[in-house]
């Protein structure tokens, strides 16, 4: 505990005000961010029915090019939203977890999706928010 001490007094105002700066702007993009993907997926994106192949109709290398680089930023997405939920560190970390889960490919990601989506706090939010961008309700499936 003597490092952290002597750490918390070697902080300069300067140092202080660039944490602060730093967290605005990295909360800024998450909620940005998080806002417009959810704004825009299709309403029965949640839906089991729903079937979801990235950029149909376009050369092959293209298409792998394109999920590799989602697949990245998806991962990067799920660790900052992780992040983001620890205790102390304010942030929307759950919307980012799920933003980052809608950008991956992985098996058993649905039921993963939808249970974070189903709950109420959640969906709530989500479909305000389609609602002021002139968006319909997401479709879910019935339990």
């Amino acid at each position: 505990m003597v490092w952290f001490a002597d750490l918390w007094e070697s902080l300069t105002f300067g140092q202080i005000a660039f944490g602060i700066g730093l967290f605005l702007v990295s909360l800024v993009i998450s909620v940005g961010a998080t806002a417009l993907v959810l704004v825009n997926v299709p309403p029965e994106y949640f839906s089991s029915t729903y079937a979801r192949e990235f950029l149909p109709g376009r050369p092959r290398h293209l298409r792998w090019g394109a999920i590799a680089a989602k697949n990245i930023l998806g991962l990067i997405l799920v660790i900052v939203g992780i992040l983001l939920s620890l205790p102390g560190i304010p942030g929307q970390g759950i919307l980012t977890i799920l933003l980052g889960l809608i950008m991956l490919d992985i098996p058993g990601k649905r039921p993963l999706e939808a249970r974070i989506i189903r709950r109420p706090a959640i969906l709530g939010v989500v479909n305000k928010l389609r609602s002021r961008y002139g968006r319909p309700p997401l479709q879910l499936d019935q339990e």
